[in-house]
This record gives C-alpha cells, sequence and structure tokens, in this order.
C-alpha cells in the first residue's frame, strides 16, 4: 500500500497560488519567491500526496490534472478553516465572544430581525451566533437558564438580576378573515367577540401561568405557533390579535379584515432586550442590543438605517 505524506501549509499555499496565478512564475512574483522554489515546493508537494498535480507537458501554463481538482477542493477548505481559526483566536484575545445565543419573541418583525443579524454577520464574521424563536415568557426562560446571553421579549413584569433595555412596541389588532361573522358589521357591538373562537397565543413556560393577554372569548383555542394561528385566520377559523407588520400585506390583499370592536382597545406589545446581570454581553453582544435600541429610536421599519 503506497505511503501518503503529510503536507505543509505553506505546500498548500503555494499550490493555491500558482491555480489563480496561472503559472509558476506568476506564483512565484505573488509570493515574493524565485521561481525555483515555487517549482521545488510543487513538486515536494506531489511526492508528500503521491499525486501528479499538474500537467506540465504540451501546455505553456500548467494545467490541473483530475487529482489536482481534487486537491485544490481540499487544499481551499484546509486553508479557509485555519484562517477562520486564526481570526477567531485573534477575536478572543481582543475580548469579543466566540459565539453568542440570542432568543427573539416571534412577535419582533421580520424586518428588524434581518436587519438585525444581516448587520451582525458583516460586522462580526468570526462571532458564531445560536438563535431560538419563542415567544412571551419562553424567551426570559432561556436567559434565566443561561441558554442564551440575549433575548428580546414582550411585556412580563420586571424579574431581579435581570436587566431590560426598551426597543419598541408592536402594534396589534384584532382581525378575522372575510365572511367571518364578526366582519358583517360595520361596527361590532360590545362583547361580540365572546360568542366566536378567539385564537390566542400561548406560552409554553410557567413565567406567565395565571395571566391572560387580550383575551375576551370563553371559546379559546390555544396555539404555541404564532404560523398556525396566522393561517387558521386566513381559513376563517376564528379570530385574534396580530401583529400589523406580519399580516400588513394580508389586509391590503383582502385576505384578512381589520375588526372594530368597541370593547377592545388598541395596545401595542411591548418589547424589551434581556440579559442577566452577573453575565452582561460582551462586544458583539452589546452592538447587537444597541442595534436593537436603534432600530426602535428610528421608528423601524421606515426604509431608513437605523443606525444613523
Amino acid at each position: 500500500m503506497a505511503t501518503v505524506g503529510t503536507p505543509t501549509l505553506d505546500q498548500l499555499r503555494v499550490f493555491l497560488a500558482v491555480v489563480e496565478a496561472g503559472s509558476f512564475a506568476g506564483a512565484a512574483r505573488r509570493l515574493h519567491r524565485a521561481t525555483s522554489v515555487v517549482s521545488y515546493t510543487i513538486a515536494n508537494l506531489e511526492t508528500q500526496l503521491g499525486l501528479v498535480l499538474f500537467d506540465r507537458h504540451g501546455t505553456r501554463k500548467p494545467q490541473l490534472t483530475d487529482a489536482g481538482r481534487m486537491v485544490l477542493a481540499e487544499a481551499r477548505a484546509i486553508l479557509n478553516g485555519v484562517d477562520n481559526l486564526r481570526a477567531r483566536s485573534r477575536s478572543i484575545l481582543e475580548g469579543l465572544e466566540a459565539e453568542l445565543h440570542v432568543v427573539i419573541d416571534v412577535m419582533l418583525p421580520e424586518e428588524r430581525l434581518v436587519d438585525a443579524l444581516t448587520s451582525f454577520s458583516e460586522r462580526f464574521p468570526t462571532v458564531l451566533l445560536h438563535l431560538y424563536v419563542e415567544t412571551l415568557g419562553a424567551v426570559t426562560k432561556l436567559v434565566l437558564d443561561r441558554v442564551a446571553t440575549i433575548g428580546v421579549t414582550g411585556p412580563l413584569e420586571a424579574m431581579d438580576g435581570l436587566e431590560r433595555v426598551r426597543v419598541g412596541q408592536v402594534p396589534m389588532i384584532p382581525v378575522a378573515a372575510p365572511g367571518h361573522p364578526l366582519t358583517e358589521a360595520s361596527a361590532d357591538r360590545p362583547g361580540a367577540g365572546r360568542d366566536h373562537v378567539q385564537l390566542v397565543l400561548t406560552d409554553r413556560s410557567e413565567l406567565t401561568r395565571g395571566r391572560e393577554f387580550a383575551v375576551m372569548s370563553s371559546r379559546t383555542w390555544r396555539l404555541g405557533d404564532l404560523g398556525a394561528k396566522h393561517m387558521l385566520l386566513k381559513a376563517g377559523i376564528g379570530w385574534g390579535n396580530m401583529p400589523e407588520p406580519m399580516i400588513r400585506d394580508d389586509l391590503a390583499q383582502g385576505r384578512l379584515v381589520r375588526l372594530e370592536m368597541p370593547d377592545t382597545i388598541a395596545a401595542d406589545y411591548v418589547m424589551d432586550v434581556v440579559y442577566r446581570t452577573d453575565t452582561p454581553p460582551g462586544p458583539a453582544g452589546a452592538w447587537l442590543v444597541e442595534r436593537f435600541r436603534a432600530q426602535a429610536a428610528a421608528d423601524w421599519p421606515v426604509g431608513a438605517d437605523p443606525t444613523r
């Protein structure tokens, strides 16, 4: 059985330089080395692997062989991994978190979440971001249990050991599908909502046990998923309160109708960033908290960069 040696990182970098430059001489200029040194390095790499990586005959420029193309893919993966390792190590030495666990309330508008995540990835490419999506008390529970460092949560009472930063609010409005009995009158009589099934988003945690949020009907369907609630509302099964950004297109296209209910007071779903006071976020986490706060300060989404 043939013995395969272990190529060095330098050999792989020289190999990649030859491929990208298209010639040994071009690689030599790029690496500030003599062409003979580049040629010798590639020859040693081929000996180590027991493979011919370049076809040097019948052409002015070295052409990758089938084996060379295979090695090229692996070499790029190895060198990218080493570069990422060095970048992450440098970030840790500078005090940047290696990873960040964040839990988001499902009510946070899509535009705000996408903006925060894409901006974070561009600003901190070496920080590994872990994302969870929950609702109500389940968000805070993950922070309390140290599963997540930062949470964007809805309205909950203040708790010892948690810092809170207000990051805006989301308008909640009652809606139903066209044809639902509550949509037939221009203004429903007080208490009409109690006669029909109300779809209610329920909390998976124990933090809101015994508390009700805008529940009017004694006939409730308790759902743990906002997407399922949205689907059932559009299907004409019950009525319920929904975050306005999520159903804006449905209202415009007539798939849902805003209900005029005199006994229902329009309310905002207040949102805060929470984190434990004994484990505050590091530089990357603090930047993300400020991004959410800046979005709210700019009345996001309004089509403008929230950091300006």
